[in-house]
């Protein structure tokens, strides 16, 4: 019932520019006042407990969200600050032999002062190349309300979220907005289909339909497309079908492609029109506190990482 309650409230934010801004300032100036003066290590145990109630085991992580925290503190791949950039990541798949897979790009910009509104087209996505969740889906450039969302990319270009959950990779990035080419799939919206890879192999995919609606369903696969009994912060719902893609044995290769040199990342791939978009590389999915439903799964999937020598601190 609070999952329920809080993913409505989710909702209602992300589609009111107006909340979406009002929240993301709070945040921002809190990150500001309050984060700044901790530790890393004191940064995420407050995230850990705040979220779960619970204080991690950080010298000796056994589960998902433990082992998690450790490689934010102890593991750290120069390689993850270019992927993780939305931009960046681009010419990290082009040189891994996925050009064709990458969305055209409208326009990038480090002020709002360079956004130039009269060329994009009725419809494009832009998205903060340094954040996690700040997009913007515009179906309709008429009736967009330029003010506020000026606003809230500003905010964008001014926040970094390493700061609340101490993901190292974003600390030092350049803050942007990329303009792309909106894209649908064959049910009128875009399926994301999240391929959790360890040690360069793909183990199971997250699959979303209905984000920001009524029902919105999360459910997870094996890589034969079999339903698994657990979520991510969200209940499975397995009367939700979600048709395989197509193309499933050329994303799972292509997300391995991408993988290979990281205990763990997620790769976010879109089918549309007969071919695979690159989404993006997300290396600690909601800063990779515990969240999987049921909670046992949090020590079943954290078994599956397989903690690298560290190599800071």
């Amino acid at each position: 019932m609070i999952s329920k309650l809080r993913e409505i409230l989710v909702r209602v934010k992300n589609t009111n520019p107006w909340l979406l801004y009002l929240w993301l300032e709070k945040h921002r100036k809190k990150g500001v006042r309050d984060l700044v003066i901790q530790t890393d290590e004191q940064a995420i145990l407050t995230l850990y407990e705040n979220y779960s109630g619970k204080t991690p085991n950080l010298e000796n992580p056994h589960d998902w969200g433990e082992k998690m925290q450790w490689l934010k503190l102890h593991y750290h791949n120069p390689l993850q600050t270019v992927c993780s950039d939305k931009y960046e990541a681009r010419k990290y798949v082009a040189d891994k032999g996925y050009v064709h897979t990458l969305n055209e790009v409208l326009q990038i910009v480090e002020s709002i002062d360079e956004i130039d509104t009269a060329s994009l087209p009725n419809q494009f996505v832009a998205k903060a190349t340094h954040g996690s969740g700040w997009n913007m889906v515009c179906v309709d450039k008429e009736k967009v309300n330029w003010y506020i969302w000026k606003k809230i990319f500003k905010n964008w270009l001014k926040n970094n979220i390493y700061w609340p959950g101490r993901e190292w990779p974003y600390k030092d990035m350049p803050h942007r907005i990329i303009f792309e080419k909106f894209l649908k799939d064959e049910s009128g919206a875009l399926m994301d289909y999240k391929f959790f890879c360890f040690d360069g192999k793909a183990s199971f995919v997250q699959a979303n339909k209905g984000r920001d609606t009524a029902i919105h369903a999360q459910n997870f696969y094996d890589l034969n497309w079999d339903v698994l009994p657990f979520g991510k912060d969200l209940i499975p719902l397995p009367e939700v079908d979600i048709p395989e893609p197509s193309l499933l044995a050329e994303m799972i290769k292509m997300a391995e492609d991408l993988a290979g040199y990281f205990p763990f990342v997620r790769v976010d791939l879109y089918q549309t029109d007969g071919k695979i978009v690159f989404g993006e590389l997300t290396f600690y999915p909601k800063s990779g506190l515990p969240d999987f439903v049921p909670q046992e799964y949090n020590m079943i999937i954290g078994n599956k990482l397989q903690l690298p020598p560290g190599n800071n601190g």
